[in-house]
This record gives C-alpha cells, sequence and structure tokens, in this order.
C-alpha cells in the first residue's frame, strides 16, 4: 500500500532548497526544517533556545490563556494534574475497563448499519470515551450540543480567519465559545459540591486543585487546558485509527497477520471472554507495529511551529532569534534513508526499529521533548483495544471511498464507508 502523501514533495523541496531553507507563510518570515538532526534538535532545546509557537488565528483559537503560553513548572504542574487521570497507572487500573465496554458497545451498535462513514463514526465513539473522563458526561448525553459545537469547531479550524457570520472561522469560533460555556457551567456545578468522588475525572482534578490556596493554575487556563485536550483526544485519533483501518483493509498480510496475534490473546485465556488485561495489552507487539507505521504515513500533525528566544547555530546554520522555525513531520516520516521504501506500508520494518514510545530523532507523530504528547499511552491504548475488539469479532468490509488526501492534516474526499460484518455467533 503507498502512502497517497508520498515523499515527492519533499523530495522536491529538498533538491530545490535543500535540507533548511527560508520562505514566508502565514505573514511570517519561516525557517522550513526537512532535517531529521535538526528537527529533533529544536524540539528538544524547549524552554531552553526555543519555545512551542502557533499563528495568531490559532492562539485565538485556544483561548487567551492556554497550555501553548505555559512554561517551566506552570507547564510541568498542569501536565501532572492531566497524568493523574490519564497517566499509565490510572489506564491500567481504570480506563482499559472503561475503554472495552465503550468499544464494545459501538461496534455492536455499527453491526446493523448497511454502511458506517467511519472517520466520523471513530470520532463520536472516542469523543464520548474522553468526555466520560474529562467531564463525567455520558453517553444519553454525547450527541447533543456539546458533540455538535466541537464538531463545528473542527471543521473551521483551518480556515481563513475571518470572523464575521457565514464564514468557517466564525462558526468555528461559535462553536468554541460554546462549548466553553458548557464546560463553565459544568465546572461551576462540579465546585459547588462538598464532597470528593471515589473516581475523579479530569474536572474533579481541576475543582481540587482550583479549591488550593495557591493553585498551579487559574480557572481559564483549566478550562481552556480541558477544552484542548477533549478535542485532541478524539480529533488526532480518530484520524490515526481511521488510517490503520485504511491502510489493513488494501494490505490483507497484515490484516491476517494482527488476527492471528489477537486470536493467540483469546486462546491463551481461561474465559474466551474476559476482558484484555494490562499485560496482554502489553504483549499486542504487531499491534503496535501498525499503530507506529499508519502514525509515521498519515501524519496526523502536519507541522510543528517552534520560535527561537535566541540566536542559535546548528549544522552551519545560524536561526536568528525571534524567527519561526516550522518543522515537517512527513519529511521525518518519509525520509529513505531511516525508511526503506518509506510510502509504502510496511508494519513489519517496526519489528527492526526500536519502539518510539517517547519520540525519537526519526518518528515525531507524538511530538518530542518537553511538549511531547501527554496523552500518547491513552491514544495507543484506545488505538489497541479497538482493534482487538474489531479483528477478534467482525469483519470490515469497504463499501466505498478510502481515498485520503493531506490538505493540511488527514481527510477523506469522498468519505470512507465501511460495513461490519459478524465472524461468528461464538465470538458475541
Amino acid at each position: 500500500m503507498e502512502s497517497p502523501f508520498g515523499s515527492l514533495l519533499y523530495k522536491m523541496l529538498e533538491k530545490r532548497y535543500g535540507p533548511i531553507f527560508k520562505t514566508n507563510l502565514i505573514g511570517k518570515d519561516l525557517i522550513v526544517s526537512l532535517d531529521p538532526d535538526v528537527n529533533h534538535y529544536v524540539l528538544q532545546q524547549e524552554e531552553k533556545a526555543f519555545h512551542i509557537w502557533f499563528p495568531d488565528s490559532f492562539m485565538k483559537l485556544l483561548g487567551e490563556e492556554n497550555i501553548a503560553r505555559c512554561y517551566g513548572s506552570l507547564h510541568k504542574n498542569t501536565r501532572n494534574l492531566i497524568r493523574r487521570v490519564f497517566g499509565p497507572e490510572n489506564l491500567r487500573l481504570v480506563l482499559l475497563h472503561d475503554m472495552q465496554g465503550a468499544v464494545d458497545r459501538c461496534l455492536s451498535s455499527w453491526r446493523d448499519s448497511p454502511s458506517i462513514e467511519l472517520k466520523p463514526a471513530l470520532s463520536s465513539m472516542i469523543f464520548g470515551i474522553a468526555a466520560k473522563w474529562m467531564i463525567g458526561y455520558e453517553a444519553s448525553v454525547l450527541s447533543g450540543d456539546l458533540w455538535k459545537n466541537f464538531d463545528a469547531f473542527n471543521q473551521g479550524l483551518l480556515s481563513f480567519p475571518l470572523n464575521f457570520p457565514g464564514t468557517a472561522f466564525y462558526k468555528c469560533m461559535q462553536g468554541r465559545n460554546n462549548v466553553m460555556k458548557t464546560l463553565k457551567e459544568v465546572l461551576d456545578e462540579r465546585r459547588k459540591k462538598a464532597e470528593t468522588p471515589e473516581r475523579m475525572d479530569f474536572i474533579d482534578v481541576i475543582v481540587s486543585e482550583l479549591n488550593k490556596q495557591n493553585p498551579a493554575l487559574s480557572e481559564n487556563l483549566a478550562l481552556n487546558v480541558l477544552f484542548l485536550l477533549i478535542f485532541a483526544s478524539f480529533e488526532t485519533t480518530s484520524s490515526g485509527l481511521t488510517a490503520a483501518l485504511k491502510f489493513l483493509s488494501d494490505n490483507p498480510k497484515a490484516l491476517k497477520e494482527l488476527e492471528e496475534e489477537h486470536q493467540k490473546i483469546l486462546e491463551r485465556r481461561a474465559d474466551p471472554h474476559a476482558e484484555i488485561t494490562w499485560e496482554e495489552y502489553k504483549s499486542m507487539k504487531f499491534t503496535s507495529h501498525v499503530i507506529n507505521e499508519s502514525l509515521r504515513l498519515a501524519n496526523v500533525a502536519p507541522v510543528l511551529f517552534r520560535k527561537a528566544t535566541q540566536d542559535v547555530q546548528i549544522k552551519g546554520y545560524t536561526i536568528p532569534e525571534g524567527w519561526i522555525v516550522m518543522i515537517c513531520p512527513p519529511a521525518v516520516h518519509l525520509n529513505p534513508t531511516t525508511y526503506e521504501e518509506p510510502s509504502s506500508f510496511n508494519p513489519w520494518r517496526w519489528k527492526d526499529l526500536s519502539e518510539p514510545i517517547g519520540g525519537s530523532k526519526d518518528f515525531i507523530a507524538f511530538g518530542s521533548g518537553l511538549r511531547l504528547c501527554v496523552g500518547l499511552d491513552f491514544a495507543r491504548l484506545q488505538m489497541s483495544v479497538f482493534l482487538h475488539f474489531l479483528v477478534t469479532k467482525y469483519r470490515l468490509k469497504v463499501v466505498s471511498g478510502g481515498d485520503m488526501v493531506f490538505g493540511p492534516g488527514l481527510g477523506f474526499p469522498n468519505g470512507f464507508q465501511v460495513q461490519l460484518e459478524l465472524k461468528n455467533k461464538l465470538s458475541l
């Protein structure tokens, strides 16, 4: 399976301009880096020689106080609060169980439909899981205004920033404002409750922190972090998972090996209907390879921006203070020096490559350095759980569509319609 994005564009750019070149985009002088060593250095120098940066229009969408403007102890403390709910320990003890029920119910509900539009269906499912552990919303509420407003935000996220009625950007801002209003109402209601819940969602963590004499973050920052976490959790994961299913549907050999891995897990159980254990999840090696390869090719985050806080010398180049560096993950992930036949879907290549759990020079799907995605374990677990239930219980049949485009971000212009077929009644 050839990646629809391929490495041709990056080869052409590098051949014409070199691995590092100057340009002007979004009204800013930029340095574009296609060099893995430079990219790695820049990301590792977060809060030393570089700071995270976004265009002004995007920062407006994130809110005046947001995690991109958090540095030093504030950034560290905010990430630690997030890990209280989405760190490995809570994933193992609590969220793994919840994910399985949600995925099983979701797949079962798709079974009788003649076709499912895969990307939005996955987004809705993951939104339900994330929202429950962010703000305690139950499934009956998730199809209402909150989801619609997040969807409106998503649709206009990359639109031209004209903020007047009728434009996509205006609808995006309205969606964000409506979500923020809801989140504020939920937070105010939760703060009125005196008791501390036995199992805390993220808004409980926020309440606990805000009630301290010297809280680590303000209410506005907490709400903006909450907004971004919910959005990032469902949008990026659903894109990566949709891409994985597209690649697998076009590669029967990979799908067969994936099915065999998960069938062996069932066979080793005393009760084949038992839930996935943490040890079983950790044993899903080929599943991890499929996820790595899908994220490598899909490039869900197509660009990363950093701003130089001082003059930086690297590899004979000078990056002046105040200049923006645009890091291009596709150039890293489609580098033929690192990946043989880089545009091909080949999960077996990861048997000979180190597992990039925390990010590496050659794999930055989750970023790297201090800004490494705090939800990467949550995302990988969701993808693994979904693939387990899918391949052990169902066959996925492509009904129509499936063409992937990059412009920017992962898209399916003619949709990706699929149908589920139950493998056998014993798997119920």
